[in-house]
């Protein structure tokens, strides 16, 4: 197939993609949105617990290490 007929091709498979409406079923999307006990919202309605992170305390603590309270950063701005 030669570079027009493709083009040609791509063109009308691009217009019908951009100019294609399905027919909207409007009765099951209102059957979906109005249905208040489906299961995906059942199943997240609880809030999970939260895991413990305190093995983790020392190693990412926000204090400075090996005497550096005083240190000031030297990184140029600008």
């Amino acid at each position: 197939m030669g570079r027009g007929r493709q083009k040609a091709k791509a063109t009308k498979q691009a217009r019908d993609m951009k100019y294609y409406s399905p027919s909207t079923d409007y009765s099951a999307l209102e059957r979906e949105l109005s249905h208040p006990s489906s299961p995906a919202s059942t199943r997240f309605s609880e809030v999970p617990p939260e895991p413990d992170y305190s093995g983790y305390e020392d190693k990412y603590a926000d204090e400075p290490e090996d005497g550096d309270e005083d240190a000031v950063d030297s990184r140029r701005i600008g």
